[in-house]
């Protein structure tokens, strides 16, 4: 694969991403950020070439990934949007934005791919949400996109009118998971174990049964029942969180993430 990528934004996400394609072979890494110190210990890190401007990167590379924020998205593609050539691609990480506004900030001038990521990306593992319904991409197009992203994680192919809900799951879900994490840590002081080896139990209990669930293939049902013996301690503390409706709370809270997902993109 013969191809170069400029980043405009070496921030967290950003700078996640160069640092995991820096390990393909044939691809060529360009960055931009209006923090040039942050801009040249990123360069360093992933023998990216840095540009001073997102005018001068764009002559250079043939897909641009936008890893700024949602707001500064629209003022950015307009000064572009000239310089633009159709054998490009565009590919935005910001979220809410939506396929049309992006086609329509640039002004056609080349294809444009939308992709949803989570903060797992940052030490290579995680999801992406990418929509490719553009009609001006090519198959090559397509096909370097998804290969170059899941160097970094899982990649799931949605259509644009499911990345509300892949947000609210994937998007948002490493919160919902540090959340949990977070009580589950406080218990563990509550009953008297020093919070390190609190912390060290509970990092290790989620490392351990998410592999257990991806490797086994089982229902995650099933490997429910594996630990609740009957009249056991795990069925005391299930009915507990029954009592408290707890999964019912999931279901609303996702929800309601989806639903602003939707509002942040009107």
């Amino acid at each position: 694969m013969e191809t170069s990528l400029g980043c405009v934004g070496c921030g967290n996400m950003g700078a996640a991403i160069l640092r995991g394609l820096s390990s393909l072979e044939g691809v060529s890494l360009h960055g931009v950020d209006m923090d040039a110190h942050r801009l040249k210990i990123v360069c360093e890190e992933c023998n990216a070439q840095p540009s001073e401007s997102a005018r001068e990167m764009v002559r250079n590379v043939d897909y641009i990934l936008l890893a700024i924020k949602p707001h500064q998205v629209q003022t950015l593609l307009k000064d572009l949007a000239p310089r633009l050539r159709p054998g490009q691609t565009l590919i935005s990480i910001a979220a809410g934005l939506t396929l049309r506004q992006l086609k329509e900030y640039s002004s056609g001038s080349c294809p444009v791919v939308r992709i949803m990521p989570n903060t797992p990306a940052m030490v290579q593992a995680g999801m992406f949400a990418i929509c490719l319904d553009d009609p001006d991409l090519v198959e090559s197009q397509k096909q370097t996109v998804l290969e170059m992203f899941s160097t970094l994680g899982k990649t799931f192919v949605l259509e644009e009118a499911y990345f509300d809900a892949f947000t609210a799951v994937a998007g948002s879900g490493p919160a919902y998971v540090f959340y949990i994490m977070d009580a589950m840590v406080e218990a563990g002081v509550t009953l008297g174990i020093p919070r390190p080896m609190a912390l060290d139990m509970v990092r290790g209990l989620f490392t351990g049964s998410s592999k257990l669930a991806e490797q086994t293939g089982r229902h995650l049902c099933e490997l429910r029942e594996m630990v609740t013996s009957p009249a056991g301690t795990t069925v005391e503390a299930t009915n507990v969180l029954d009592k408290y409706a707890v999964r019912a709370a999931f279901v609303d809270a996702i929800d309601a993430a989806c639903r602003r997902s939707k509002e942040l993109g009107e």
